[in-house]
């Protein structure tokens, strides 16, 4: 393919991300993977150079752009060699206009930029390096590091590797071994605060597909109960395959109604050693990997997001036995979702007092610890352990 051809596959690849990001539709990553599976003859070369268009003009625009040529157009304006496409041949973009508009460079969306400090803003878009968890039930850090040479020690979790963005780590013989799960080093952290034991009853409300769920388990040394739940279906089913392939295989699931979650756990009340409850949140704390995310986010989501977060604390806090830990995680910058809704939650559940000596990343944030991609390399995370008395 010419430049010209990739500006313009990067164009219409743009208009999807932007239509889809509106609707709350499929991710930019997920769209990309069609476009190519039906483009056959575009080679690698090609799609690396039109991924990394579309991601260049992604991360330059905080708010989503009129449409996919507005945001290689406002590229254009700031790189010769985007520019140089616009020619106007056959499968091209046509030439720029003279004063046509380009969307504009921001890190943030404009109704956000606020209520982030400023000396964030830059790393939040930056490229996120690949993390790996070492499987200890199977392995450890120092073995599993001599089959990857380019990996290192992460700063922080003690079975952590860190490789380049990008590295094709899901065909390499340790993944497919079982010996590493894909786990930014901040979510790894966010496990450790729950201190998972062996013997120990641990409850992931907001499992997923159960990446922290196995660090729990490995914790646990697979021994005591570890259920993990959602309300959401096909993501829960991911954790079965996961787990087995990992050696986890004493983890149970149970899917959740949603607003009737205490109905199906009604059998944990006042049993549970810990409840981790990794809240849905505006995942600020993750666009380094997911740029376009922040197109999704809106005022009322936001809105919506801390309702949910609220009523999930409270569907946890009954679940805790006394001497027990409820640990909250949201993986945002945002007070809202992390300090201010702890600072809540605690004036309602008196019984429950926070312990700040979670690990040595991050800073004091409220009755928390927050990480951030500036100051600890990681995604953004809220973390707060509260125990009750």
């Amino acid at each position: 393919m010419t430049p010209g051809a990739r500006a313009q596959a990067a164009i219409e690849l743009l208009d999807e991300i932007i239509a889809s990001a509106r609707i709350g539709g499929a991710a930019a990553d997920t769209l990309i993977a069609r476009y190519f599976k039906t483009r056959r003859y575009a080679g690698s070369k090609d799609r690396r150079a039109i991924r990394d268009l579309v991601y260049r003009a992604i991360r330059r625009a905080g708010d989503p752009p009129a449409s996919g040529r507005a945001a290689l157009v406002g590229l254009a304006r700031e790189d010769e060699e985007v520019a140089a496409c616009f020619i106007g041949a056959p499968h091209t973009p046509s030439p720029i206009a003279p004063g046509e508009a380009g969307a504009p460079r921001a890190t943030l969306p404009a109704w956000l930029a606020e209520r982030i400090e400023p000396e964030q803003h830059t790393a939040l878009l930056e490229r996120a390096p690949l993390d790996l968890r070492v499987n200890t039930l199977r392995s450890d850090r120092g073995a599993v590091a001599t089959l990857l040479p380019e990996a290192r020690f992460t700063a922080h979790a003690p079975h952590g590797l860190r490789l380049p963005e990008g590295t094709a780590i899901e065909s390499s013989a340790p993944w497919l071994q079982g010996l590493v799960e894909i786990q930014d080093e901040g979510s790894q952290l966010v496990a450790l605060a729950a201190r998972a034991r062996p013997g120990m009853t641990v409850l992931d409300l907001c499992a997923g597909a159960g990446g922290k769920t196995l660090a729990l388990a490995q914790d646990m040394a697979g021994e005591g109960r570890l259920l993990a739940t959602d309300s959401n279906r096909a993501r829960l089913a991911r954790l079965a395959p996961r787990a087995e392939r990992a050696g986890t295989g004493f983890v149970e699931s149970r899917l959740l109604d949603p607003r009737r979650e205490l109905a199906a756990l009604a059998d944990l009340i006042g049993r549970c050693d810990v409840v981790l409850v990794d809240a849905p949140c505006s995942g600020t704390g993750t666009w380094r990997r997911n740029p376009e995310a922040r197109w999704r986010l809106t005022p009322a989501r936001l809105h919506q997001l801390v309702d949910l977060q609220a009523h999930l604390l409270d569907v946890a806090a009954p679940l805790v036995r006394p001497g027990g830990a409820l640990v909250y995680a949201v993986c945002s910058l945002l007070d809202e979702e992390g300090t201010d809704q702890i600072a809540t939650f605690l004036a309602r559940e008196n019984g429950f007092h926070p312990v700040r000596d979670l690990f040595s990343a991050g800073r004091p944030r409220g009755a928390g610890r927050r990480l951030t991609p500036k100051d600890d390399g990681t995604d953004g995370f809220f973390v707060a352990r509260l125990e009750l008395s």
